[in-house]
């Protein structure tokens, strides 16, 4: 007998969902019950706060969440980041909201509080793959604001602009500077901006890198060689990635 007054309810509140005014959706949206919610989709009065509001319910189904992102409000991208933050999203819906976004709004994603490393990794990896194509101004202002992962991805270019920029950056890992020394990208120039840095000169296994590159200036085998074991020093002179006049400057400085 009681299967008709519930069915009678739930058309009710199915109706006031597609039907209701902005107002009354706010309660609506509080409903448990996920065909409501799917109903208060079609609802015109539908806006964006509507949908922040819902999007911090932790218990959506990711049905309703891939609904969400084909919603033309998720277009926006306060709400497609609310939903990329949710907990239900799911990893197909993560790679179609990222390609919204635009660069910052991805950084700002890789910081957001209490999301999941997935996601994290994922919109990281949505930066690196951009960064062939961005303004020179926009690899510079990441690598001062970027994560370990993606300043690592900066230093591989071995732009020196981006360097110096990504030089102060405290996310900033020894890692990404050794892989720079010692790759074809190094140049004098770079090599120099690491090499007069306070925190990073002080560094033993940059100090060896900058040491055992061919494009290092003379300066820094001046200023680095004598801090060097003189037997870990000699061997410099077998190394084949030195020119001879580098290894001139070696002898010089050893004598």
């Amino acid at each position: 007998m009681s299967t008709p007054s519930l069915d009678t309810d739930m058309v009710h509140r199915l109706k006031r969902a597609l039907t209701t005014d902005a107002n009354d959706l706010k309660e609506v949206l509080q409903d448990p019950s996920g065909e409501v919610l799917h109903a208060a989709l079609k609802n015109i009065a539908l806006a964006e706060e509507h949908l922040l509001q819902v999007l911090k319910r932790h218990d959506l189904s990711s049905t309703f969440l891939n609904a969400v992102g084909r919603h033309k409000l998720c277009e926006k991208s306060r709400v497609c980041m609310a939903t990329l933050a949710h907990p239900a999203v799911s990893p197909v819906l993560v790679k179609k909201l990222l390609s919204r976004l635009h660069l910052f709004e991805l950084l700002n994603l890789c910081y957001l509080p209490g999301q999941s490393a997935d996601l994290r990794m994922a919109a990281e990896l949505a930066i690196i793959q951009r960064l062939p194509m961005a303004p020179l101004g926009n690899r510079i202002t990441l690598a001062r604001r970027g994560t370990a992962t993606v300043l690592e991805a900066l230093f591989k270019e071995g732009h020196p602009q981006v360097i110096e920029a990504g030089l102060c950056n405290p996310k900033l890992q020894e890692v990404a500077l050794f892989q720079h020394l010692n790759s074809s990208n190094a140049t004098a120039e770079t090599i120099s901006q690491i090499a007069r840095h306070p925190r990073w000169s002080q560094r033993p296994n940059l100090r060896r890198a900058i040491l055992k590159n061919r494009q290092t200036p003379r300066v820094w085998f001046i200023q680095f060689l004598p801090r060097l074991p003189r037997t870990e020093a000699r061997n410099l002179l077998h190394s084949q990635s030195l020119s001879a006049r580098q290894k001139q400057w070696i002898r010089d400085v050893i004598a």
